[in-house]
């Protein structure tokens, strides 16, 4: 990069807040995902108007702009490119703000998800969203992919969530979006198009999020199905029932065997599916609600359900699931993460639909997955340094999308787009709305520069 466009990144963000040796390049090369591209230089904000000085630099010199938080994207989505700016946001951490009598948070995006949630349940309320990598993941990150996870059935998603923002666009410009209200129908409802937009839009710097009571109590049973199929009608029983179960989470027989193992939980390893069903809220009505959905299961074909009497038997079913990815990393040198949604009632044909991808491709696919709303995480094992497999790989993922949207379901529910499923988004999106958001792409970034080569095709 040209000195002195670094000079004036200097002068931006000011002394020990950028980045160019090799060393330090190397460790913003990467996320969640196997792919590595280094930036030209690493810049680390510590306020808003610091972000808006990187931001008026890198458009004047038409420089592309990749913000990151701590990394953990499984899309591609913080990766750099070719001549860029890796945007750090990992030290804009601050909690600006709980307000107990407004419910919500005010929080920077660098504040790690985790953190926030044990910040706000210290004072009786509650953060649902908790994506997978919730210990490391950021609120910004969150924002940018309108990160999901479990507890999506009964709560929502992180955009659910989001009541305001702070933006700064290419060329420095701050937009305020949104504020400290639920109703607010005041202008056009910007901040919506921010989350889930992977950076491409401009750079959040703060957000403002709504808070809920903290449930008193929380229960899990975990049901072991010999039919797959099976464990999917159940969870719509339950829901049937009057019950909204705070997850319902899936692991077929291969993801089961290798949790088992790997921490030799006692786990029956003969069955299709493990079901792991939580239920969360006023004391009494969790131990109901528990018993009803372990009976529903049972009624529904489970041969085995163990169901947890106390917050501690609970904490211990959860340990199979907490425990799945670690696992499947054990199967293979490397895997393919996928990130697939289709109708709940469409669950049991696209698993089979899984089952005959792999067969064709001669590959190895473990499944598991958010089954209450839907959200499924095919897992194709493979190893990097045979281009054969990985040419199977290539194809077998493109057909595992492809089975999604014919089951009328999305190519991605809670990961991104990023980089990775960008050639298959004409497949999943309509072509004039993509035409559409081109447009909205150019209008807040007419330069191009904020994070290309995501997100859109």
């Amino acid at each position: 990069m040209d000195s002195k466009i670094l000079t004036e990144l200097r002068a931006a963000v000011g002394d020990g807040r950028l980045s160019t040796a090799a060393e330090d390049l190397a460790t913003y090369a990467y996320d969640g995902t196997w792919a590595e591209a280094r930036p030209d230089v690493v810049v680390h904000p510590e306020t808003t108007a610091q972000v808006a000085a990187v931001l008026r630099v890198a458009d004047a010199y038409r420089v592309p702009v990749v913000p990151r938080g701590s990394g953990t994207g499984l899309a591609g989505g913080s990766l750099p490119v070719t001549g860029s700016i890796c945007l750090n946001l990992a030290r804009m951490n601050r909690i600006v703000d709980i307000s107990v009598a407004d419910t919500l948070a005010v929080a920077q995006p660098g504040v790690i998800t985790y953190d926030l949630q044990k910040a706000v349940e210290k004072l009786g309320l509650f953060y649902p969203p908790d994506p997978a990598s919730v210990y490391q993941c950021t609120l910004g990150g969150n924002v940018a992919t309108n990160a999901g996870g479990p507890r999506c059935l009964k709560y929502g998603v992180t955009g659910d969530y989001v009541l305001g923002l702070e933006v700064v666009l290419a060329g420095g410009h701050v937009l305020r979006l949104g504020g400290r209200t639920i109703k607010d129908v005041a202008g056009y409802d910007l901040k919506r198009l921010f989350i889930g937009s992977e950076g491409t839009l401009g750079v959040v710097t703060e957000i403002t999020v709504r808070l809920i009571p903290k449930p008193a109590a929380q229960l899990t049973a975990l049901a072991a199905f010999p039919k797959l199929a099976d464990a999917c009608q159940a969870v719509g029983a339950i829901l049937q029932a009057g019950v909204t179960p705070l997850v319902t989470e899936l692991m077929d027989q291969g993801t089961t065997r290798a949790v088992e193992g790997f921490k030799h939980l006692g786990l029956p390893t003969d069955v299709e599916a493990l079901l792991l069903v939580a239920v969360d809220g006023d004391a009494e009505l969790v131990k109901a609600e528990i018993a009803t959905a372990a009976e529903i299961l049972k009624r529904s074909g489970a041969r085995e359900v163990r169901q947890a009497g106390s917050a501690a038997e609970s904490e211990a079913l959860w340990e199979a699931r907490r425990n799945v990815s670690p696992a499947i990393a054990r199967l293979a040198r490397n895997k393919l993460g996928e990130d697939v949604t289709v109708p709940r009632s469409k669950i049991p044909e696209m698993v089979a639909r899984l089952g005959d991808i792999a067969r064709t491709n001669d590959l190895r696919i473990v499944v598991y997955g958010h089954i209450g709303d839907g959200n499924l995480h095919p897992t194709i094992l493979c190893d990097r340094r045979d281009a054969a497999i990985m040419k199977r790989v290539e194809k077998a993922a493109g057909e595992v999308l492809a089975a999604a949207v014919a089951l009328g379901g999305t190519l991605t529910g809670e990961h991104g787009i990023g980089i990775f499923k960008r050639a298959y988004m004409e497949m999943g999106v309509d072509r004039n709305a993509l035409a559409w958001m081109a447009g909205i792409k150019a209008l807040f970034d007419p330069n191009g520069i904020c994070n290309p080569g995501k997100k859109l095709p």
